[in-house]
């Protein structure tokens, strides 16, 4: 079946009791999906920040919905409540080095058998950063990834944007921002919201986009021929996969397992974006950069930048053919 009748079809299924296509068929819905990372975040919002310089736009503005994982979903939780991406980038130009303390050695022999970074910094990171804002004062539609580690279940965190979505607008926003980076080995879980043992949502969303897609058509009943999404990842890898991974054991894929895990996960939610919405309604930006040139929790703010400004250059003229010409539609909560 060729692209043009499944289209077709599709609108023939969202026709009204009228037999016209009703306003919500016929009105593009732009989803923002950003990938979790660590301080590679830093990327991430850059590009932001340079694609606003060049187009003279406010990025925010653009979608309808915004759903981000781990450090993505502190960059989503910042836009939602009305920072800027330039300001985003400062908070982890400031914030990065005292959340991700360098101790000679000491954090990486001992991460064998302890979490590796204390959450105490973050957590005044994210308190001064946020106040006292909760999922209900953010301006826009959020949804951020966690993984509730007791009952072994899924777990997101939704801004208040159907009339089903009773509870999570009363949730300060730095305990959503603690729940969804606390990356099991590097951060311990965190417990302090209704005693749930909370961990990073890159688990199982690090890339959120389907996230995203299953939120618009689900619960918003936003049609997928209307959808037009912008992907972030943090970059990627460029890894060698030693034959030995072909008949190792558990020691073998040790070091291998979560990063193929990590990396399988996110090619097969892209696969499937593009399936579900075509090529040309999707743009996805997650560098290649050689193996170990970046880390989760090591900062490299000059090599960041670096990578985010050429990134961001390609970027931008595509970025304003497809995502600039649509104002997202007015967000109003249902709780306050």
């Amino acid at each position: 079946m060729t692209c043009s009748v499944h289209a077709s079809l599709v609108a023939k299924i969202n026709l009204d009791v009228r037999g016209e296509m009703s306003e919500a068929d016929t009105e593009q819905f732009q989803i923002l999906s950003l990938d979790g990372g660590g301080i590679k975040g830093l990327f991430s919002a850059s590009v932001l920040a340079k694609l606003e310089d060049d187009l003279g736009v406010s990025i925010v503005d653009h979608f309808d919905l915004i759903v981000g994982t781990s450090t993505g979903g502190l960059i989503a939780l910042g836009l939602g409540m009305g920072m800027r991406p330039h300001e985003l980038v400062r908070f982890y130009v400031e914030s990065g080095p005292k959340i991700f303390e360098r101790s000679f050695g000491l954090r990486s022999l001992t991460h064998w058998v302890y979490r590796k970074f204390s959450q105490a910094p973050l957590r005044h990171a994210l308190q001064e950063c946020f106040r006292d804002k909760r999922l209900a004062d953010c301006r826009t539609r959020l949804v951020i990834p966690s993984y509730n580690l007791g009952d072994d279940d899924v777990y997101l965190f939704k801004t208040p944007h159907h009339r089903r979505l009773k509870r999570d607008y009363k949730v300060p926003l730095w305990k959503v921002g603690l729940a969804t980076t606390a990356a099991p080995t590097y951060f311990p879980s965190f417990g302090e919201l209704d005693s749930l043992r909370l961990i990073d949502g890159g688990i199982w969303a690090n890339n959120p986009t389907m996230v995203g897609i299953v939120e618009a058509v689900s619960l918003l009943q936003v049609p997928l021929q209307n959808i037009s999404l912008l992907s972030m990842g943090t970059s990627d890898p460029v890894i060698y996969r030693r034959r030995s991974l072909d008949w190792s054991g558990r020691i073998g894929w040790a070091k291998s397992a979560v990063d193929v895990v990590m990396r399988g996960q996110s090619l097969g939610v892209h696969k499937q974006a593009l399936h579900l919405l075509g090529e040309d309604k999707v743009i996805r930006i997650d560098p290649r950069v050689p193996e170990e040139l970046f880390a989760l929790d090591r900062l490299t703010t000059d090599e960041l930048l670096s990578k985010a400004a050429h990134e961001s250059r390609t970027l931008s003229p595509r970025f304003e053919r497809m995502f600039l010409a649509h104002k997202a539609s007015k967000y109003e909560p249902f709780y306050k």
